[in-house]
């Protein structure tokens, strides 16, 4: 059945993605009358053992340092176009023997991955190279005014990368209590990575494995997985758009 060749094609590219965004996902790539309703669409699912179990997520911050923690910009901002508001975070990733932490910065509007880096350690070097793929994505117009968020994590609070930040008028906004919603929208990146990808496979061989993996999930995250809250766009339609995103949410 083409359907379901097509549900196994992007499941090769995304492990975990659910049966909604697919069913989503199916009638923008067929003639939407020819796909089955949302109900039948699942149960076709069913029958063919498609549907996913959620595993338990794992979670890592280390804010116990002496550097300056900043205050919260971000309550209450609800950004009505790209490079207005950026999130930052930092998650583990498994390997065979040990694992590495991937680095992210995602624009709040679109939900984009505007930056992110895979390192072997947790040194600040890499959370900079991963800002650094994000400024460069921006022009210097857009940059000036720039808020980034981010946790109170040593590496988000180093002078290394505060200067960073100064330097291109980005500014500072952190976290003040340890809740993942005070990051959410950082925190639901790092859960889309974690379910659908890095939890559905075996542990990745090692760091290059790793590393090309994330890669291509990047591209598909960015470019075809459909998201609720900005609408069922992909990330790259949205960072295009103004005004408020229409949440629609499950």
């Amino acid at each position: 059945m083409r359907l379901l060749d097509a549900v196994e094609e992007i499941r090769k590219m995304d492990p975990g993605i659910g049966y909604y965004k697919l069913w989503f996902m199916m009638k923008r790539m067929f003639i939407e009358d020819w796909v089955p309703g949302r109900d039948a669409f699942l149960k076709i699912m069913h029958e063919h053992g498609l549907v996913l179990k959620r595993p338990k997520p794992r979670h890592t911050t280390n804010s116990n340092h002496r550097y300056h923690k900043y205050k919260n910009l971000v309550k209450g901002f609800v950004p009505t176009k790209a490079n207005q508001l950026w999130v930052s975070d930092i998650t583990y990733i498994d390997l065979v023997d040990g694992c590495c932490y991937l680095h992210l910065v995602t624009d709040a509007y679109s939900h984009k991955i505007i930056g992110w880096c895979l390192s072997e350690t947790l040194e600040a070097i890499h959370t900079l190279e991963a800002l650094r793929m994000a400024i460069g994505s921006a022009s210097a117009d857009e940059l000036a005014g720039i808020i980034h968020h981010s946790d109170r994590g040593i590496q988000y609070c180093c002078n290394a990368y505060t200067e960073e930040l100064a330097k291109y008028k980005i500014k500072i906004s952190m976290t003040e209590d340890y809740k993942p919603t005070d990051n959410a929208i950082a925190e639901r990146v790092n859960g889309i990575l974690k379910t659908e990808v890095v939890y559905r496979e075996q542990r990745f061989k090692d760091y290059d494995d790793a590393r090309r993996r994330i890669s291509e999930f990047v591209q598909f995250y960015n470019e075809s997985r459909p998201h609720s809250s900005i609408g069922y766009k992909v990330p790259s339609q949205a960072h295009h758009e103004t005004g408020i995103q229409c949440c629609m949410w499950r």
